[in-house]
């Protein structure tokens, strides 16, 4: 699993949030969001940023380049 995957996964149960309640946040697919924890996909650019903002963190956090 890389660090994505974990901190994606991680950071959406410390919000109390499912698959697919992440999803109509981020106006996505519950399929997407399963494919960015468990397949290794990653989003776009632009999700990525609705990702870090939604979640409050960084992109690099997100990605693994940082700890903070």
């Amino acid at each position: 699993m890389n660090k994505f995957q974990e901190r994606l996964k991680e950071l959406r149960k410390d919000n109390n949030l499912t698959q697919k309640e992440l999803a109509i946040k981020l106006g996505k697919s519950r399929t997407a969001v399963y494919e960015w924890e468990t397949n290794g996909h990653e989003p776009d650019y632009d999700t990525l940023i609705q990702i870090a903002r939604f979640l409050n963190v960084s992109i690099d956090y997100l990605l693994g380049n940082t700890d903070i």
